[in-house]
C-alpha cells in the first residue's frame, strides 16, 4: 500500500496532467474567438499592468514583462497558478474567482503586445559568455534560437535580467514549482555566475 506521501504525489500528479489537458484544450478553442477584451477583462488587464508593465512602461524590479509572450505559456502558468500547482503568493489573490475564459482573454490580450526591447547596458564580455553558455546548454531547442518561445514554451529574448536570473536560480534550486521539471534538471548545480551571464545574455537579445 502506497504511504502518504506517494498517495499525496500520486493525486498531485493526476491534477497536474488534468489542469495541463483543459489548459490545452482551452487554447486551442481560443484560437478560434473574437481578438477582443471583454469589460469584465479590463479591471483585470490593468491590475496585471501595474506590476508586469505596459509596452511604454517597464515591469517592476523582479516582475516578468508578458508583453509579446507565448499565449499558451501565460494561459497556462496562469491556470497552475489558480489551481494552487505554482506557489507566488502575489499571484495567488489575483487569480482568486477567475475563469477560464477570463484567462484565455488576458493571455491573449499580452502575447498581442509588442515584445520588450532590450534594457540597460550590455556588458561584452558577460554577453558573450552568456551566449557560449546557452549554445553548450542547448537553450535554444525549445526556446528558439531567437528566443522567442513556442507555445507553452517561454519566450526568453529582452525578459528583465533580474527576473530571469532569479527565475533560473529557483528552478536550479527546485523553488520553482508546477507540472514540468525539465528546467530543474538541465540547471541543476549551474553556479550562479554562469545564471547570471545567461541571464544577461537572454535580456539583451
Amino acid at each position: 500500500m502506497a504511504g502518504p506521501d506517494a498517495t499525496g504525489r500520486a493525486g498531485c500528479a493526476r491534477r497536474a496532467a488534468a489542469v495541463l489537458l483543459c489548459a490545452a484544450s482551452l487554447c486551442g478553442v481560443a484560437a478560434a474567438r473574437a481578438e477582443r477584451d471583454t469589460p469584465r477583462t479590463a479591471a483585470r488587464l490593468a491590475a496585471c499592468e501595474a506590476c508586469h508593465g505596459t509596452a511604454g512602461r517597464p515591469p517592476l524590479a523582479g516582475t516578468p514583462s508578458l508583453s509579446g509572450q507565448q499565449r499558451e505559456f501565460l494561459a497556462l502558468q496562469m491556470f497552475l497558478f489558480r489551481e494552487g500547482l505554482r506557489e507566488a503568493a502575489q499571484m495567488a489573490k489575483t487569480m482568486d474567482g477567475l475563469t477560464d475564459n477570463d484567462l484565455l482573454e488576458i493571455a491573449s490580450y499580452f502575447a498581442r503586445q509588442p515584445p520588450p526591447r532590450a534594457d540597460g547596458k550590455k556588458d561584452p564580455g558577460l554577453y558573450a559568455r552568456g551566449a557560449a553558455l546557452s549554445r553548450a546548454m542547448g537553450c535554444g531547442g525549445c526556446h528558439g534560437e531567437d528566443f522567442r518561445g513556442q507555445q507553452h514554451v517561454p519566450r526568453l529574448a529582452n525578459q528583465r535580467e533580474d527576473y530571469l536570473a532569479a527565475a533560473m536560480k529557483a528552478y536550479r534550486d527546485n523553488r520553482r514549482t508546477g507540472i514540468d521539471t525539465t528546467m530543474n534538471g538541465i540547471l541543476y548545480r549551474v553556479p550562479d555566475a554562469d545564471l547570471e551571464a545567461l541571464a544577461h545574455f537572454l535580456a539583451h537579445r
